[in-house]
């Protein structure tokens, strides 16, 4: 084998057993999105609805994001297809936009395309660059501009999650520590039960790490009082060390023999709050290379905040997660972008003498963002915000 097939085996290797992140750069584009991009190609977009500040040019920098640059340069940064509609010529894919790069505004009649020039000289990346001769490959394209930080959400993928309560219920659940300890941290060993059909067992196939979440809370729609679902808290993480067992007990003189029933063996890895006897045990989703493309959804959508993802938060600030009674059966879909509405307040009219109550107007408190949606409810995360966020404000479409 030569140096060179060796090479490329080894990068083979390494693409399989790590997953590159290069997949998750596979940003889809939606044919509405390219539709508003060849619109606003041909003409560019008004001087109107670009931001107050946007400079004459920009050079992109590591740590951007196409949400924050749309921003610069747009009032509204959702609606970055047409940012890319302003260069549709020279940025043939949106999400293929590197630290180094020029953008600068071209103003003419009214209006304004968006250009773009290089820093250097050496021309737009490549698909692939070599890093060491004997090592691997870096795909440039883990180089290109996430629309958001991942960090944002990567956290929230696995940790809140809407069950069935039944379903929970039924789920291995911790049954003892060691040492008889009430409350359980990182490093500690605990011992778990599955259900009576399906023991905990580390036979081939069968999950070997775990979730640990807390018994499921009823999420509630604040319009109708219909339970949409039931929202498990997550509290850690556990690695299945030995499975369930069972053994014959030695009988005591003029005792029948009995069968022991020895619990699974698991070790908590991670915790983010204490865990007890009784917290349930799923399995490790795997994880999930999603790309977020910030979009207004196609269809009017009007709901509320159901209420704040964490312990003991009821209002919400930016970056942090909330859940709204909408989910896939009204149409949402991870990226959806949607206007919070602050409730205006009920005030006593007090100049005239019959002091007539007034329910002020509803106003728009910012943008959240649907990152995984279910059935009945989804979880948004707050882009913008001008105040805080509490359960029962609105939401709607962006426009």
């Amino acid at each position: 084998m030569t140096q060179t097939m060796k090479v490329t085996a080894t990068a083979a290797a390494l693409a399989a057993m790590f997953a590159l992140p290069a997949l998750a750069q596979n940003f889809p584009v939606t044919p509405n999105q390219k539709a508003t991009a060849q619109q606003v190609a041909q003409a560019g977009v008004p001087l109107s609805e670009l931001s107050p500040n946007a400079p004459d040019e920009y050079t992109v920098k590591s740590g951007d994001t196409l949400w924050a640059i749309s921003g610069l340069f747009l009032k509204s940064p959702w609606r970055w297809p047409e940012l890319w509609g302003m260069n549709l010529e020279e940025i043939r894919n949106p999400h293929r936009i590197y630290p180094g790069q020029q953008l600068y505004l071209d103003k003419n009649g009214g209006r304004a395309t968006l250009r773009m020039r290089q820093a250097n000289a050496n021309g737009i990346p490549t698909d692939t660059v070599r890093v060491s001769p004997r090592t691997r490959y870096e795909s440039l394209s883990d180089l290109a501009l996430p629309t958001l930080k991942p960090n944002l959400i990567e956290p929230f993928l696995a940790e809140p999650i809407i069950v069935d309560q039944n379903a929970l219920l039924a789920a291995p659940r911790i049954v003892s520590a060691a040492e008889n300890r009430v409350l359980i941290s990182k490093g500690d060993r605990v011992y778990a039960r599955g259900a009576d059909a399906t023991p905990l067992s580390t036979a081939q196939g069968q999950p070997r790490d775990y979730r640990i979440f807390r018994n499921a809370v009823a999420l509630t729609d604040p319009d109708t009082g219909e339970v949409l679902g039931y929202e498990a808290q997550y509290v850690g993480k556990a690695d299945l060390v030995r499975g369930e067992s069972q053994r014959e007990a030695p009988a005591k003189k003029d005792e029948k023999p009995r069968v022991e029933l020895i619990p699974a063996t698991i070790d908590i890895v991670a915790a983010k709050e204490e865990i007890r006897a009784g917290d349930r045990l799923l399995p490790e989703p795997p994880r999930q290379l999603v790309s977020y493309t910030p979009r207004a959804p196609e269809k009017a959508v009007t709901g509320s905040i159901v209420s704040v993802y964490g312990s003991a938060v009821r209002f919400a600030a930016q970056n942090q997660v909330v859940v709204i009674n909408r989910g896939t059966r009204d149409g949402l879909e991870s990226g959806h972008v949607l206007a919070i509405l602050k409730s205006g307040e009920v005030v006593t009219d007090r100049v005239d003498g019959k002091k007539t109550e007034l329910k002020l107007p509803d106003e728009r408190n910012g943008l959240l963002m649907v990152f995984r949606p279910f059935e009945k409810l989804s979880y948004a995360l707050i882009l913008e915000i001008t105040d805080g966020v509490k359960p029962g404000d609105r939401i709607t479409n962006p426009r």
